[in-house]
């Protein structure tokens, strides 16, 4: 395989691992959405038709974008190191392959762009900087990119400026709920407990009384047949969690939903009950029961609108004032 030329007109080799990578990130988002959630081509063919005009409109195929002397991806690259990060963290944020992270570093340090420095304190780590040059660039990248945007926004009235960033603030809320993976781990998992630390933490700060770890699932509840973890994803960072365990014969019960603060009013909780729901049936569940506290108020809202029914007490949960019922279709 081969990549586009370079400005010599030469052509590099496309690195086996970052075919590899894409590949792997494409199977993944795949396998996350399970046989039930086809996407409808009429669906696929309008996201790509509007990601081509976009990309159009704003220049992004340009090999000197905003006018600079560099592609979109060495531009980007130098707007989020930013104050200065490590190569790991850049990886992690833009979802690059290393390969090619590294070269487009050591072209912008050829540059006089960045320069990278390896911390005493962890000689692992290549932390990058922006040199004088390079902030200096980015200060007219930022210069560039508001006049460019003023000027796609400037035919709109400002009802119509209000609806489009409405829009796009709908499609971030969107396609971030759509790159979050939720995956079955074990319950004793590194990151589920970490998750129960953060859930424990939220829930005891909202508590009056507070709250005991005590009161956690264990391990041995949420795994294998006798019940399931899921752990929420968001750029291979967990930011969510859900339990299901056996109650009774016949029914499943539901702990600890909880999501990141920062990842929040996207419908990630509706998320983690819909694939609780989906374990508790894959187990021959009829029927999953959950409690929760008085002041849960937006709890106990999702609960009703995701078809759960308010029913007597079943447990002695000192924790809970409100108890809940669903029973699932087969």
């Amino acid at each position: 395989m081969w990549s586009k030329r370079d400005k010599g007109g030469a052509r590099d080799r496309v690195d086996a691992s970052e075919v590899s990578d894409y590949s792997q990130r494409m199977q993944t988002f795949d396998s996350s959405q399970g046989t039930e959630r086809a996407v409808p081509a009429e669906d696929v063919a309008a996201f790509r038709r509007f990601n081509r005009y976009l990309t159009r409109r704003i220049g992004a195929l340009d090999e000197h974008y905003l006018g600079q002397d560099r592609p979109l991806g060495e531009a980007r690259l130098l707007f989020e190191i930013g104050d200065g990060a490590s190569l790991r963290e850049l990886r992690t944020r833009l979802g690059l392959d290393a390969g090619y992270l590294t070269r487009m570093t050591k072209t912008l340090q050829a540059q006089g762009m960045v320069r990278v420095e390896v911390p005493a304190h962890d000689n692992r780590l290549r932390i990058v900087e922006l040199t004088p040059a390079g902030r200096a660039e980015v200060a007219e990248q930022h210069r560039r990119s508001d006049a460019l945007v003023a000027g796609l926004l400037h035919g709109l009235t400002p009802a119509q400026r209000t609806e489009l960033t409405d829009a796009m603030a709908t499609a971030q809320r969107l396609l971030r709920l759509a790159g979050i993976t939720v995956e079955v781990v074990d319950g004793a998992a590194a990151d589920a407990r970490a998750c129960l630390d953060a859930y424990a933490a939220d829930i005891g700060a909202r508590f009056p009384e507070g709250f005991d770890k005590a009161a956690l699932v264990r391990p041995e509840e949420v795994t294998g047949d006798a019940g399931a973890f899921l752990v929420a994803y968001e750029e291979r960072r967990p930011v969510g969690c859900g339990a299901l365990r056996r109650l009774a014969p016949g029914v499943g019960e539901i702990r600890h939903v909880w999501v990141h603060s920062a990842a929040r009013r996207l419908g990630l909780a509706r998320r983690l009950l819909d694939g609780l729901e989906r374990q508790a049936r894959a187990r021959g569940l009829t029927a999953v029961r959950l409690d929760t506290h008085a002041v849960l108020t937006e709890a106990q809202a999702m609960y009703r609108a995701c078809g759960y029914d308010e029913i007597p007490r079943y447990d002695d949960n000192v924790y809970a004032a409100h108890w809940f019922e669903k029973r699932l279709a087969g």
